[in-house]
């Protein structure tokens, strides 16, 4: 399915989202604080646009994803890119002193069986941000959220998505996705720590934070 919407994937994301993605990537990056000389994992990177960003802080910074498509539409970014399986990540255990995934996790099959495997390529103390649609916490704001996302989402990205009938999956799969104390509580239960979170844009998206253990 990200093959298929690969080519105008950054796009569509941008027009979506009102432009508010450059500003979850560049709040990802900072919630990280990577320092220069730090290596961090960038999982579900697509095209690699939030490897670039999270590059500028001057660790070396890897993007990896399941997608072929999507990687071959970054190739030119100029940052590493693998293929890998969020399940069973191509690295030794503690190869990262962080690791993030925005908007990706809950595309993996098993996201608890993600957070381990994310745990086992960290070091011991090492930082874990996940960046991800959550849920608003205004009930009024909430409603028309939702109806957003099931009906005006699928009718925008039919004009400007490579695959359209794509951002029907993704609207259902943001609908389904655990509130943010929810999520929290599952990060901890698997091979993290002080976790925590903060709210961007109302509770559209959240960003995670939670440490080694």
């Amino acid at each position: 399915m990200f093959d298929g919407v690969a080519r105008r994937y950054d796009l569509t994301n941008t027009v979506l989202s009102f432009g508010q993605d450059r500003a979850w990537r560049r709040a990802t990056r900072q919630a990280l604080d990577l320092k220069p000389g730090e290596r961090c994992l960038d999982l579900g990177a697509g095209t690699g646009v939030s490897t670039v960003e999270l590059a500028r802080s001057g660790a070396y910074v890897v993007g990896a994803d399941i997608s072929v498509g999507m990687l071959r539409e970054g190739r030119n970014r100029g940052v590493p890119l693998l293929a890998g399986d969020a399940l069973a990540l191509p690295f030794a255990d503690g190869s990262f002193d962080a690791v993030t995934i925005s908007y990706a996790i809950r595309n993996v099959h098993d996201p608890d069986a993600a957070l381990r495997e994310m745990a086992r390529v960290t070091k011991p103390g090492g930082r874990l941000v996940v960046c991800e649609f959550s849920r608003p916490t205004n009930p009024a704001f909430r409603t028309v959220y939702l109806e957003y996302l099931m009906k005006a989402l699928p009718a925008v990205a039919r004009r400007v998505s490579s695959n359209p009938d794509a951002y029907v999956y993704l609207a259902e799969s943001i609908r389904a996705w655990p509130s943010q104390a929810e999520w929290a509580e599952r990060i901890g239960v698997n091979g993290w720590k002080n976790v925590g979170w903060r709210n961007m844009t109302g509770g559209i998206s959240a960003l995670h934070r939670a440490t080694r253990a």
